[in-house]
Formats: C-alpha cells, sequence, structure tokens
C-alpha cells in the first residue's frame, strides 16, 4: 500500500502544472532533448551541403548522433577558467542565468486546450515580454569579461537587441489583433479552420525572421562572429560555462518557435482524440504536435548555416531598421483590415 501511495504521488508532482511545463513538455527535458537535436542537425546539414562528413567520430553507425553527449562531458571535465581580470560575480551569473531565464517563457506556453491551458492570463504577453531577458545577460558576459573582443559581441547584442525585438513585439500583435485575445489558448482555437501564417502571412514572416536576428542564426550571427571576433560575448568562458553559453541561443530558438506555433502554426491542430486514453488524448497528443512543429521551424533555421554568409552588423541593422521594421508594421495593417472587413470593429 505504501508503494502504491508512493507512485501516485510521484505521478501528481509530475503531473502538477508548474513541474511539468518546467520539466516535461516543454520544459528542461524536453528543450535539452531538441537541442541535441537541433546541433546534431545544423552539423550534419552543413556537413552535406559543403561536402563534408560533419560529426562522425563518435558514434560512426549512427551518424554521430551522440556527438554532442560527448561534448557535454568533455565540457563537464574540463577546468572553468576565470581571468583574473574579469568582474567575477557578473561573469559567473551571466551564462547561468541567461541559460535558465532562455527557458522561462515556456512558464506562459500552453500545450493542452483542456488539461494544460495557458497557465497565466495574457499569456501571449507574458511570454514575450520573458523572451527579452536574456539578451541582458549576453550584454553583461561582454562587459565582465573584460575583454576588447568580449565587449565588442556585447554592444553588437545591445544594438540587435533594438532592432529584432521590436519586430517581434509588432508581428505578435499583427496576429493578435486577428485573433482578439492576448492569450495563447483562444489564439490557437480561432485558428481550428485557418492557421494564422495563412491570415497574416506578413507577420509571420517577419516574425521569422526577427527569430533569426534574436538567436544568432546565419546570416546574422553577428554578435558571436567568430571569424571576426573569437566568439563575441563569450570568448573568455571555458569549460561548462562555455558549454551553457553556446546552449542558450538553440534553447532560445526552439522557445520562440513554440510561440510562433501558437500564433502562426495552428498550435494543436490538427487535434485528435484517442477513445478511453483521456490523458493521452488530451496532453500527450497535442503537446507532440506542438513540439514537433516548433522543431521542424528550428530545422529550417538551422539550414540557414549552411547556405548563407554572415551580414555585417551594419547590413543587419540598415536591413532592420529599413526594411523589416516596415514590413511588420504592414503586418500589423493587414491584421487590422482583416478585421474590419470581418465587421469587428
Amino acid at each position: 500500500m505504501m508503494a502504491i501511495g508512493l507512485l501516485e504521488f510521484i505521478k501528481n508532482l509530475i503531473l502538477w502544472p508548474p513541474v511539468f511545463y518546467m520539466l516535461i513538455a516543454p520544459g528542461l527535458i524536453t528543450i535539452m532533448i531538441l537541442l541535441i537535436i537541433l546541433i546534431w542537425a545544423e552539423r550534419k546539414i552543413a556537413g552535406r551541403i559543403q561536402m563534408r562528413y560533419g560529426p562522425l567520430e563518435i558514434s560512426p553507425k549512427i551518424g554521430g548522433a551522440i556527438q554532442l553527449l560527448a561534448d557535454l562531458m568533455r565540457y563537464m571535465f574540463q577546468e572553468i577558467i576565470i581571468p583574473r581580470t574579469v568582474d567575477t560575480l557578473p561573469y559567473i551569473i551571466a551564462p547561468i542565468a541567461g541559460f535558465v531565464i532562455s527557458m522561462l517563457p515556456i512558464a506562459a506556453i500552453p500545450i493542452s486546450p483542456i488539461y494544460f491551458p495557458s497557465p497565466v492570463n495574457n499569456s501571449i504577453i507574458v511570454a514575450l515580454a520573458l523572451t527579452t531577458l536574456p539578451p541582458i545577460f549576453g550584454i553583461l558576459a561582454g562587459w565582465s569579461s573584460n575583454n576588447k573582443f568580449s565587449l565588442i559581441g556585447g554592444a553588437r547584442e545591445s544594438f540587435l537587441v533594438a532592432a529584432y525585438e521590436l519586430i517581434i513585439i509588432l508581428s505578435a500583435i499583427g496576429a493578435v489583433i486577428i485573433y482578439g485575445s492576448p492569450d495563447f489558448t483562444q489564439a490557437v482555437s480561432a485558428q481550428k479552420d485557418l492557421w494564422g501564417i495563412v491570415l497574416n502571412p506578413i507577420s509571420a514572416i517577419a516574425f521569422y525572421v526577427a527569430v533569426l536576428m534574436a538567436t544568432g542564426r546565419f546570416p546574422f550571427e553577428i554578435a558571436e562572429a567568430d571569424a571576426e571576433i573569437v566568439m563575441g560575448a563569450y570568448t573568455e568562458y571555458s569549460g561548462l560555462m562555455y558549454g551553457l553559453s553556446m546552449g542558450i541561443s538553440y534553447a532560445r530558438m526552439f522557445v520562440y518557435n513554440l510561440i510562433f506555433t501558437l500564433l502562426f502554426l495552428g498550435g494543436w491542430y490538427p487535434f485528435f482524440t484517442v477513445p478511453g486514453h483521456t490523458f493521452f488524448s488530451y496532453v500527450i497528443i497535442p503537446a507532440t504536435i506542438i513540439i514537433l512543429k516548433a522543431l521542424i521551424v528550428s530545422l529550417t533555421m538551422v539550414f540557414t548555416r549552411a547556405i548563407y554568409a554572415r551580414l555585417r552588423i551594419d547590413q543587419a541593422l540598415g536591413g532592420a531598421w529599413k526594411f523589416w521594421f516596415l514590413f511588420s508594421i504592414i503586418g500589423l495593417l493587414w491584421g487590422g483590415a482583416i478585421v474590419l472587413l470581418q465587421g469587428r470593429i
């Protein structure tokens, strides 16, 4: 009886929404697994297109699929070197806090229309607000490292933040106007018959490009730019601290794409149920649909590494303010026009 009670307690603890969100779906465990898939896929795709193997030394029979696990073990056992000239406390805090906070927006992301709907009111606003926090720690890392390359990387990040965050917010508003609610669950419900990418393709495209810029995907890999400034804001990091800093952009990319999926790709639709299996129907199936959609979008983003050259900072900022900012405003007007034509104003 005690064993049964313990199992029931563990089951209830896992299914308790805060724990389920932050650990299971779309929580830390899921994100860590997907990070391995994304980084491996990025290396293999780039290798294939550029006529080289990509990771193959570790587990060659399965295409080097566990190479990242070997990298993680290497980072864990490497010495963490802290230069004497750094500002120690913010230097240590920056990559750790940046990685943890990059996953905070999942606390506002629903994965089911019934059992796990939007956990907070105005969930779209909350999620977008939380996505603005991680870049602060990238800038902090660059400043605290007391290194000219790190400082340049942090400065580049600060310039890019002002551009891409505004584009993302305007694009999201362009979708929210159509759905008539700043809540993810209601936004997904409004896409039951027609996805947001069809209703407002302009905002969807602007959001997608802004996420490329926000997460340093090519051609916007400007803040790190290893061929120019070593590793940007994270030049002075080593060991596990460097591993965390490398994972921040991938974690942010997946979280952004969860938001993109809910706003523009119909969320958990096409949603279906299996009679007699309530938990499977209303938790596992919708969560799997959302995660798979976000993974596919993320794979298209890592693909850009193999086909685009890095832009200069002036080219990226010029394109952001002169084109993509105006493009996102057009998407905003497009959303307003649809609402006007539907007679909801």
